[in-house]
């Protein structure tokens, strides 16, 4: 989570229309004209939900949207029981936010292309990658903080589709979870983001859904009106992984270049066996 300021098929669409439906009834809005739906008094200030892993509760404003993109990111894994590692590789990797309401948002998330490349044996994988349909509703604090001890929270649930289930590069099977994220604000340029998570996953021909639980935490802190960086601890437990605990140790910075633009580049480090190795990356995220 990131402020400039302080920092199955036809499950999908049903998923997200049961979210969206309350929304809309206390707004009052027309689902028919909310791409023309616009926010009167300006534009909230520029919030992502990138490079760190924990999500903000914040939304796009009504009418707008807003596209997160990975440009490059790269991922080392550990060495497997047979002493081979991966290197992973993705590009242009990007989350469409789309504002429909002063509370709700709709997003898409896809990755283009992306290579695995299974170093010291086997094939290297290429292609597209799953994509995921997300709905996200502020609870309260969509404003901002506006001083120390402020709060903002949202509900985030989501379902991924594959879209090669044989390429390595995208999940395999339909996946389905919910996020809650919180935003605290400490005061003295500090912000403190935190997520709690329910994922369900399956292997392939398995009708059974495993449960992991993801939690996260950063902490951000805004140097200037433009440059910020953050610290993040990520843990995530499932039992189905069978190799323990994955936690990783992140790190990165944001420079915004102006109200709608903002770079960023970061650093995960796997600090338990189960997780990857590293995962540098750079990023760009724009609102229009």
């Amino acid at each position: 989570m990131r402020r400039t300021h302080a920092l199955v098929p036809l499950t999908a669409p049903c998923f997200a229309l049961f979210v969206a439906a309350p929304a809309f009834a206390d707004e009052g809005v027309d689902p028919v004209a909310i791409g023309l739906a616009a926010e009167s008094g300006g534009l909230r200030e520029l919030t992502t939900d990138r490079p760190d892993v924990t999500e903000s509760p914040f939304t796009v404003d009504a009418g707008h949207i807003q596209i997160e993109t990975t440009l490059l990111g790269y991922t080392r894994s550990r060495r497997d029981a047979s002493g081979l590692a991966a290197d992973t590789y993705e590009f242009a990797t990007s989350n469409l936010r789309i504002g429909l309401t002063d509370r709700l948002e709709v997003d898409v998330v896809w990755q283009p292309y992306g290579i695995a490349d299974r170093r010291g044996g086997g094939p290297v994988s290429r292609g597209i990658g799953s994509v995921d349909l997300r709905a996200k509703l502020n609870l309260w604090g969509n404003d901002g903080p506006a001083a120390p001890g402020d709060t903002a929270l949202a509900l985030l649930p989501y379902v991924t589709l594959p879209t090669n289930r044989d390429n390595g590069i995208g999940d395999g099977e339909v996946a389905f979870g919910l996020i809650v994220p919180l935003a605290i604000e400490l005061g003295d340029g500090f912000g403190l983001g935190l997520n709690a998570a329910a994922n369900f996953t399956r292997a392939p021909d398995d009708p059974t859904y495993d449960a992991a639980v993801l939690t996260s935490a950063s902490l951000s802190y805004a140097w200037t009106d433009r440059l910020g960086t953050y610290a993040e601890a990520v843990w995530e437990f499932s039992r189905a992984q069978g190799e323990g605990d994955v936690v990783t140790l992140d790190t990165g910075v944001t420079y915004a270049l102006g109200e709608n633009w903002q770079l960023d580049a970061g650093i995960n480090i796997g600090a338990t066996r189960a997780a990857d190795t590293i995962a540098p990356f750079i990023g760009i995220s724009a609102r229009f």
